[in-house]
């Protein structure tokens, strides 16, 4: 059994503000939020850093940590634009190991992107003859959990934990889904709210090998961008496995702005996998 363990932090010591998740499935140290003087800072996120389960370290920064973190040796590997109350942030990126920071499909990602950006951009605007499109509630978890299953072998959430899903709706992430003839849920995604932040993460985008063909997912999409600009957001991205061509051109052709690959960013799929960055812009 997957043992998805994740520890939220959070420490204003000595006039710092620092915030942040151990991501132990994922490897990952996080820093969601940080505010003070650059050395104190440094120091509390290299002895976090150091601890055994530490792969890959993530700074969500603001453009005044940008430079300074460069200059301690980190990566650049993501842009978002108005991430946090209209705030950009960088994805600044170190790693501890050799294997996590080695890349072999790079190239081939790049590839990727090329060909998509190349796709013509699309308005949704016709509605799905035959299928339903619907906002998902708690009475859809389990059949939401039931097609993640189908779709993926590991996630880097539990995603396929009815309990999950209905926790993650509690705490304003929006699911939408379609059905076909026989009420069978073929496709979904969510969207993840920051309400503080007034961004939000398409995320957990899914849709069973056999019905890729039919659009599905750029209505789905198209459905929680309405829903959000509801709720006054004003920062939408997605990041799609660097390896999914039909995911990056769905997000290309629905008008999102590519902004740089995560590397080695999360068990997804199958693997650990890079991640692909899109915001709309």
């Amino acid at each position: 059994m997957t043992v998805y363990n994740k520890d939220y932090f959070e420490s204003r010591e000595e006039g710092i503000l620092l915030e942040g998740v151990k991501d132990y499935y994922n490897k990952r140290l996080i820093i969601e939020n940080m505010d003070g003087e650059l050395s104190s800072l440094f120091d509390y996120i290299n002895a976090l850093e150091k601890e055994n389960y530490v792969e890959k370290i993530i700074i969500k920064a603001s453009q005044d940590y940008l430079f300074p973190l460069l200059n301690k040796g980190y990566i650049l590997e993501a842009y978002v634009p108005k991430f946090y109350r209209g705030e950009d942030r960088f994805f600044i990126c170190r790693y501890k190991t050799q294997d996590r920071y080695h890349s072999p499909n790079f190239i081939k990602e790049d590839e990727i992107v090329n060909i998509v950006q190349n796709k013509e951009k699309v308005t949704v605007t016709s509605e799905l003859k035959g299928f339903k499109l619907e906002k998902a509630t708690v009475h859809d978890v389990e059949a939401l959990a039931i097609l993640y299953k189908q779709v993926f072998t590991v996630y880097p959430v539990p995603i396929f934990d009815p309990k999950y899903i209905e926790k993650q709706m509690k705490n304003n992430t929006v699911f939408y889904y379609v059905k076909d003839e026989t009420e069978k849920i073929i496709a979904a995604a969510s969207a993840e709210i920051n309400i503080v932040g007034k961004s939000a993460e398409i995320t957990d985008c899914a849709t069973l090998p056999s019905s890729r063909k039919g659009g599905y997912m750029k209505h789905i999409i198209t459905s929680l961008e309405n829903e959000l600009k509801q709720q006054n957001i004003t920062c939408i991205y997605s990041i799609a496995r660097a390896q999914s061509f039909g995911m990056n051109a769905v997000l290309h052709q629905l008008d999102y702005t590519y902004t740089g690959r995560l590397k080695n960013n999360c068990y997804i799929f199958d693997k650990i996998e890079d991640m692909n960055m899109w915001v709309k812009i």
